[in-house]
């Protein structure tokens, strides 16, 4: 069965599927069809949609509910998304698993409501206090917007951390197919943490402060384990790029440009292919790195150079200094998008 939604709202279908029991949100645009989905569809399902009086109250409600052991989430755009950022300290810090979707528009401050990129670094970073990181997932189309908030869903249940969906303002307003899931994922048990009012979890205890110097420390040093092996789950997919003389390196919207550009120049008679990280964190680096050897890499993206710059790092740390010094990028901002033909062009100009 397939429905032709908005991104948004494929993203609310995909909670469902999930298993989600309860969304806290704050309308924003260009988020607000989640809101709007959630609201309509939560309840007639039996789960729970609360309406919160901001972004700050989300996603504590969310830590609240979590605690609980319930599968919960919130979405947002880019200055909702900086007012959740100790919230998402709070949640990593307790080992909470949450979902949090940015729908990112042009900042800084309010900026507009066109699509952008460039909540990258808190978004894949952990944008909060401390050392945590989330789990990063970036769709590309309405059926990953609905796809990867289900696989969310998972890897927070799974690593007992916040995920976030990163996604922009074209994908959540274009209309696209979406096939629906066969079934609804089975729902984890959290009761060996999780403080549900039963006596059987009447011993857990679900905190994020350690008064000792040494223990936090200890407790750093767990998470950062924990982190190192989430690079298990890192996800990546390449497209033409076997025998490309070029890659061009993108995420998300930017990926469909990307790969319409390397399909394009193809054509033309220029070797090129595309290679997408699906999650930003952990980042697919050795995908990367086999995909990038011995090639030229075009960034193409819609902020400031923040993705380029977690390339290059990427490429280096995989030992493929050379490659990741000839780094070119071609971006826009302010809510502009890049057009395949100024892509084809900045790809020959690199060659």
């Amino acid at each position: 069965m397939t429905k032709f939604v908005k991104g948004n709202e494929a993203v609310v279908i995909g909670a469902l599927y999930a298993g989600c029991d309860l969304y806290f949100g704050y309308p924003i645009t260009p988020a607000s069809e989640i809101a709007h989905g959630a609201a309509k569809w939560f309840p007639m399902l039996g789960r729970t949609f609360v309406q919160a009086e901001c972004e700050t109250a989300s996603v504590n409600m969310m830590f609240g509910a979590a605690a609980a052991g319930k599968l919960c989430m919130t979405a947002t755009s880019g200055p909702g998304f900086s007012l959740m950022q100790e919230g998402l300290s709070y949640l990593a810090g307790a080992e909470l698993p949450a979902v949090v979707v940015n729908v990112n528009r042009a900042g800084p401050g309010l900026g507009n409501v066109y699509p952008e990129q460039s909540d990258y670094t808190p978004a894949v970073k952990g944008g909060g206090h401390g050392n945590y990181q989330t789990f990063t997932l970036a769709p590309a189309s309405a059926q990953e917007m609905c796809d990867l908030t289900i696989k969310a869903f998972e890897m927070a249940a799974k690593w007992r951390t916040p995920a976030v969906v990163f996604a922009d303002g074209l994908q959540g307003q274009m209309m696209e197919s979406v096939a629906l899931p066969a079934a609804e994922v089975p729902r984890p048990d959290f009761s060996a943490w999780a403080a549900q009012g039963e006596p059987k979890t009447r011993a857990n205890l679900v905190k994020s402060i350690f008064l000792d110097a040494h223990a936090q420390e200890v407790f750093n040093e767990k998470l950062q384990a924990k982190y190192e092996a989430m690079r298990a789950d890192a996800l990546a997919e390449s497209c033409l790029a076997d025998d490309a003389d070029i890659l061009l390196v993108a995420f998300g919207i930017g990926a469909r440009i990307a790969r319409t550009t390397a399909e394009t120049l193809r054509k033309q008679g220029v070797k090129a292919g595309c290679f997408r990280p699906i999650t930003l964190n952990p980042f697919p680096r050795e995908q990367l790195a086999a995909a990038a050897k011995g090639r030229k890499i075009l960034s193409l993206e819609i902020d400031a150079g923040q993705f380029a710059d977690d390339v290059r790092l990427n490429l280096a740390k995989a030992g493929l200094g050379a490659e990741a010094a000839a780094v070119k990028m071609i971006h826009r901002m302010g809510g502009e998008v890049v057009t395949v033909d100024d892509a084809v062009k900045a790809a020959k100009e690199l060659l």
